[in-house]
């Protein structure tokens, strides 16, 4: 899965080259406010233009569940990339999506123009991998360029189904980073390799928390997951958030650490509070406690003092270091302190720095860290899926090397 072919290895000149980009950005009033992955696919699309390739670009945006609702339309992005790459991106505005708007508008191309398909989520059988779909967008297509790792992990038309009929499918630059820092970091690390999880549930990454034990040298759990730990480890926990279904397994897992001889770090302080801050930012009155003293009648929502020391610790004399999940409620600023402590041991080592994804990558970047990082995925999903050692079908469906 990690050796794929890229826009590098193919000639585009004169070619009809369909992109899968993930230009699934959030959008108030139909203005774009968050352009982060517009910029994240820029330099495909330009490599793109610079070998004189036809660029016809596809994305989906939020959940029309197949059928077309204009404030989900890609209308705002084709404006704004017009901006951002200098030249015009024509809209084809097909309800249908591969409609007579996309055939003309690809029909008249000329080397080194740009244009951009409406939102595939229109079509029902877009997250169905419908057959009749896929044909319709390898259609329009010579050359196949997959650069959307948010979806890697769903097998869909527009970045699996559309390979089938399509000679040549490869990975554009985002998508080939994600490969190189996620897949690199799991199956071939620079040692010692550092995994640090947080978030709220266990069983979101059953399966991550698994995997990384057999890749890593040391792993260290935080966020609302650490609790079913310290309840399996018989700890009073109060009212913390607890997966009591999930406790047999945390067991296990610590077992699993110990016999493969792999340091699990857990809590050994904890910060609390009497409820859940409501609003999330709003003012709360917190202690830290040893975490084998959690009162009863209080929850932990972020690690404590020593901890964030231990942590960060841990990473010091890492090489390599893999970051999903915060360590508490991050969006709250006096509940953030255990987040910021971690991401300030990463910016500062000279390890390999991954962060998988979602809430990490939010809390990276509003905590004014994520240029210090090595990579910042684009996918959450995607990203936990990879660290679970599971085959993404969006990047199999590539052509190999």
């Amino acid at each position: 899965m990690l050796n794929k072919k890229s826009v590098d290895d193919i000639n585009v000149k004169g070619k009809k080259v369909l992109v899968r980009c993930d230009f699934n950005v959030p959008l108030k009033d139909g203005k774009i406010t968050d352009e982060n992955r517009l910029v994240a696919a820029l330099p495909t699309i330009r490599k793109l233009i610079a070998d004189g390739g036809r660029v016809i670009l596809c994305s989906h945006l939020g959940k029309p569940k197949g059928e077309p609702k204009p404030e989900l339309s890609l209308a705002p992005v084709a404006v704004r990339l017009s901006e951002l790459l200098g030249q015009e991106v024509k809209f084809a505005a097909d309800p249908e999506v591969v409609g007579p708007n996309a055939k003309a508008a690809v029909e008249a191309m000329k080397d080194g123009e740009v244009i951009l398909l409406e939102n595939t989520r229109y079509r029902a059988e877009e997250t169905k991998n419908g057959e009749a779909f896929s044909r319709e967008l390898a259609s329009l297509a010579d050359v196949f360029v997959n650069d959307a790792f948010g979806t890697a992990h769903r097998a869909h038309c527009s970045n699996v189904g559309v390979t089938q009929y399509v000679e040549t499918s490869v990975v554009g630059y985002l998508m080939q980073k994600e490969i190189d820092f996620l897949g690199n970091a799991v199956d071939n690390p620079v040692r010692p390799f550092v995994a640090i999880l947080g978030g709220a549930k266990v069983a979101d990454k059953l399966n991550v928390i698994s995997n990384l034990l057999e890749k890593c040298d040391t792993l260290i759990i935080g966020g609302g997951m650490a609790y079913t730990f310290l309840k399996a480890k018989g700890y009073e926990v109060g009212t913390s958030l607890v997966d009591d279904t999930k406790i047999d397994y945390c067991r296990e897992m610590m077992d699993k650490a110990a016999s493969l001889g792999k340091e699990l770090l857990l809590p050994i302080d904890t910060t609390i509070a009497k409820e859940f801050p409501s609003p999330i930012d709003a003012e709360i009155e917190i202690s830290v406690v040893d975490s084998k003293a959690i009162p009863a009648d209080m929850m932990g929502l972020d690690i404590g003092t020593k901890t964030a020391e231990l942590y960060a610790d841990a990473v010091k004399s890492a090489k390599t270091v893999v970051w999903n999940g915060p360590m508490g409620v991050f969006e709250n600023p006096i509940l953030a302190k255990g987040t910021i402590a971690v991401a300030k041991s990463l910016a500062d080592t000279d390890a390999t720095t991954i962060i998988g994804g979602g809430d990490s990558a939010a809390a990276v970047n509003q905590l004014g860290f994520g240029a210090q990082m090595s990579h910042i995925s684009t996918g959450g999903g995607a990203s936990l899926e990879f660290l679970e050692g599971k085959e993404l079908p969006g990047v199999a469906a590539a052509n190999d090397k």
